[in-house]
């Protein structure tokens, strides 16, 4: 058995190559051969690393004398590079890379699923699906879960540095938050339990423990849609928060947060932003309208014959909301609060001074709801009044009322997609193309 010093462990780890050296150093790193642009006694080699693609020279001369033959070599191939720097003002980093070496690890067998080194892979999204583990491998595809980790990044950095915590909550349940039959039930040994629908039990009760939590994880909705904004598995982005004067305090986290992805992508993603050509939403300015104003509006601004006695919008209603604040006002997130309670679950707190309205709020972003969110109850009599009131029985959420009967203060939160809002950051039309692995009512390989 040998014993090793800590300080004596070496990891690689991701190698980032410097911005600009002088000539003649040498430089080793990992990747794929990604593209081979072959001219008349040079060529271009183009390496996959982990964030980027390296542009390298193959200069014959130069690799006749240390033996290395490009022809040796194939697109996909896994290889360690070895070169030296050579001077070049219009490298981002100001050097080529003159190959002197390579040593092959890996490698393609028999005919590669598709193409994917060009600008973007030229095939259906059923194939890009089919084929995921490999389709992302193109530089287009995978800068757009760069981008997606920038939002999770930015959710984390921003809400603690407002003083929350990080929690994770169970994923087998034995009841739903939401209500309703939209649920994955399976076999808990010898017990009926149910993949959450999401984690508002729990954060709720958190609440009451940290006064302010989050959490980044999946959930699950058992619904049998087939549409371009709905998966049957995604990332929920839930945070929770206590002591709050009004809704409004959630909107102004949320804010910050959309504020923050902005700086985050701009400081650590500029080569993702460039890949996707991403237009970055403005988020100087918001607009908060309530649900009766909004109808209002499409009705008499936006000449749109809105449907009477209908509770909720329709996705060309959203479309049509959003189209007209980006254009007379250049406003990209528009807050709708204060929907009709019988559209808002049972924990949603009503508005005493406006019956039948709930203080709640649906943010809508580039034509597209991507944030339910609101004042939820803290009262013990007033929560199970709702209950009963909609036909509920509250002996079945004993551990629910748990956190009523001990006092809660004034709270309330909200639950983003991280998929769907990653499609409308990009301007996708189609909430798979930034999911690794969807799942929906046709999907569940790969």
């Amino acid at each position: 058995m040998d014993t090793v010093k800590f300080e004596d462990v070496k990891e690689t780890g991701l190698e980032v190559l410097p911005p600009s050296t002088s000539d003649g150093e040498e430089i080793t790193f990992h990747g794929s051969i990604y593209r081979i642009r072959k001219m008349s006694d040079f060529a271009f080699v183009l390496i996959r690393t982990a964030r980027e693609i390296v542009q390298t020279v193959y200069d014959k001369p130069v690799a006749d004398e240390h033996g290395l033959n490009i022809d040796d070599y194939a697109e996909g191939d896994i290889v360690i590079v070895k070169g030296v720097t050579k001077h070049e003002e219009r490298s981002k980093r100001g050097y080529d890379i003159v190959l002197y070496g390579m040593e092959k690890l890996g490698g393609i067998t028999g005919e590669a699923p598709l193409v994917i080194n060009k600008k973007q892979v030229d095939t259906s999204l059923s194939q890009l699906l089919d084929v995921r583990s490999y389709s992302l491998r193109n530089q287009y595809e995978r800068s757009i879960f760069l981008i997606q980790e920038a939002i999770a990044k930015a959710f984390r950095e921003h809400l603690q540095a407002e003083g929350f915590v990080e929690i994770h909550t169970p994923k087998i349940v034995s009841g739903n938050a939401e209500g309703g039959a939209e649920v994955f039930d399976l076999k808990y040994f010898d017990k009926d339990a149910f993949l959450s629908q999401s984690p508002q039990f729990y954060k709720q009760a958190m609440v009451g423990v940290f006064e302010r939590v989050y959490e980044v994880g999946p959930v699950f909705r058992a619904e049998k849609h087939d549409t371009s904004r709905h998966l049957n598995e995604y990332t929920g982005l839930d945070f929770e928060m206590g002591f709050i004067k009004s809704y409004k305090d959630i909107i102004n986290i949320e804010m910050g947060f959309f504020r923050h992805i902005n700086e985050v992508l701009e400081r650590d993603y500029p080569d993702a932003i460039k890949e996707l050509n991403l237009k970055l939403p403005n988020v100087d300015e918001f607009a908060v309208i309530t649900f009766t104003e909004a109808k209002e509006l499409l009705k008499e601004k936006c000449k749109y014959n809105v449907k009477a006695d209908v509770h909720d919008f329709e996705p060309e209603e959203e479309k049509k909301l959003c189209e007209w604040f980006k254009k007379n006002k250049k406003i990209d997130y528009v807050f709708v609060t204060e929907y009709p309670s019988d559209k808002r679950p049972f924990y949603a707190k009503d508005d005493d001074t406006n019956p039948g309205y709930s203080l709640s709020f649906d943010c809508l972003f580039r034509g597209l709801e991507i944030t339910t969110g609101g004042q939820r109850i803290n009262d013990y009599k007033e929560q199970v009044d709702k209950m009963v009131a909609r036909g509920m029985n509250p002996d079945d959420f004993e551990d629910f009322l748990l956190i009523h009967k001990t006092g809660m203060p004034p709270h309330g939160g909200l639950g983003i997609g991280l998929e769907r809002l990653t499609a409308q950051l990009i301007g996708f039309d189609n909430v798979r193309r930034c999911c690794l692995y969807p799942r929906d009512i046709n999907r569940l390989r790969p």
